[in-house]
């Protein structure tokens, strides 16, 4: 019996370390030529880490919110994408009218007053940017 249980350890080991060596090395990336849509996102994900569509969009959905309440008026302000980007929401202040020169007809002219605003700044992180040359 003894020869038995040794076989069976044997037989084990190979099978596991294969699965092993699958999780620690994904396949290698190919370029994709045309912009993505969601729908197009999402089938790549797909593709791509053998997940359900339907789970795709479940954490695409769940990143969205992220995002959208991080950089909300009560939330940080800024959110991080690891290696890929950092978007922030900036505040720009109001701007009073002025008296300058037209550009075009080189005029002086009273420019009209801004309100106070607040923009969005995406920023590209290390990875995106090697990964752009």
């Amino acid at each position: 019996m003894a020869a038995k249980k040794s076989s069976k350890k044997v037989a084990a080991k190979p099978a596991a370390k294969p699965a092993a060596k699958a999780a620690a090395k994904p396949k290698a990336a190919k370029a994709i030529t045309e912009p993505l849509n969601k729908s197009g996102l999402v089938s790549y994900l797909v593709e791509a880490s053998g997940v359900a569509s339907k789970d795709v969009k479940a954490v695409m959905g769940a990143l969205e919110q992220a995002v959208s309440s991080s950089i909300s008026k009560k939330g940080a302000g800024a959110f991080v994408l690891p290696g890929l980007l950092k978007i922030t929401s900036v505040k720009v202040a109001a701007k009073p009218k002025r008296k300058g020169i037209d550009p075009f007809t080189k005029q002086e002219r009273v420019f009209a007053a801004k309100p106070a605003t607040t923009k969005v700044k995406i920023r590209p992180l290390k990875k995106l940017k090697e990964a752009a040359l």
